[in-house]
Formats: structure tokens, sequence, C-alpha cells
């Protein structure tokens, strides 16, 4: 079915994006997945985040209270790894396969340098965001689904961005 539709409506803007989202749902699979089990990777890690990174990183706004992400009132790697990760290594995937299957274009070796710089501020970014959001959370009652409910927001931003980014800069048909 997929094919036929592929066939009939080949690169219409809307379809693309279709497409699109539908790899976007594999892509929040590998996320959500990952976000959940690095952290039993990860937790024990107490090595604290450089300078650059602690202003972005404030214990005070991540956490109330005492934490075992927060070493010497510094976030540790343990804490923004998983996040990080999860975040990479599925937009990593989400570029081959947007590549292939949604735009069926080629890239460029410009385009995956320029890809990757933009993923890097926007993993940063989306990183803190899940980091925030799962704070704020698990002192509520969705403490259990904090960190689900932080990717997907991670990974709305992430489609708002990267889409166009894809469509019109990357993949875009010459």
């Amino acid at each position: 079915m997929l094919k036929k539709l592929d066939e009939r409506f080949g690169n219409n803007a809307i379809w693309q994006f279709v497409k699109f989202n539908m790899v976007s749902m594999s892509i929040t699979i590998v996320q959500l997945l990952l976000a959940n089990l690095l952290p039993l990777v990860f937790d024990s890690m107490t090595a604290t985040l450089p300078g650059f990174l602690q202003g972005i990183f404030k214990p005070e706004v991540l956490f109330e209270g005492e934490s075992k992400y927060v070493v010497n009132g510094v976030v540790t790697w343990g804490y923004v790894l998983p996040f990080f990760l999860s975040n990479f290594i599925a937009n990593i995937y989400g570029y081959f396969v947007n590549m292939k299957a949604t735009f069926k274009g080629q890239g460029t070796k410009a385009g995956l340098i320029g890809y990757m710089v933009t993923l890097a501020v926007l993993i940063l970014f989306t990183t803190w965001l899940q980091g925030y959001i799962t704070a704020k959370l698990t002192a509520t009652s969705l403490s259990s689904l904090a960190r689900t409910i932080a990717a997907m927001a991670a990974g709305t931003v992430q489609v708002a961005v990267l889409f166009p980014l894809e469509k019109f800069v990357l993949f875009k048909e010459r």
C-alpha cells in the first residue's frame, strides 16, 4: 500500500511530511527505548559536566532537593548522557532513513556536516529540555512516565526543525 501511495504522490510535500512522520514514529521508538534503557548503564556515572555545560545544566533548575545526579553542586554525565545519546542515535538513524525512503535523495558530505552541526545544537537544547521536563515531572504523579514524556517533547521539537532542513536544504530536488 505504501509503495502504491509513493508511486502516486512521489515528491508531493504533504506525502513527504506523512512519510517523515512515519519515520519519526520509528525514531521515537528508538529514542524512547534508549531514553529508558541508557540510565541503567549510566546512572552510576558520577563524573561531573565540564564548565561550559554547567551553565546550561544547573542543578537548582533541574532538581528539587538532593539528587544522585549532582556531585559537589554539579550535574553528572550520568544524568546527561542517556538523554544526549538517545537523541543522537535516533536522529542519525532518522537521517539515513529519511534520505533514502522519504526524500529519495542523496546526501553530500557538506550536507552531513551541516546536519551534524545543527543536530549537535538541537540535541544540546533537547537534552536540556528533557532533563528539565523529567526533573519537573519526577516530583509528580507522572514520575514513572517522566522520561517518556520528556523524550516525546524533544521529538516534537526535532520534527519542527529537521523536516524543513531535510526537505528544503539537505535533500531538496536538484
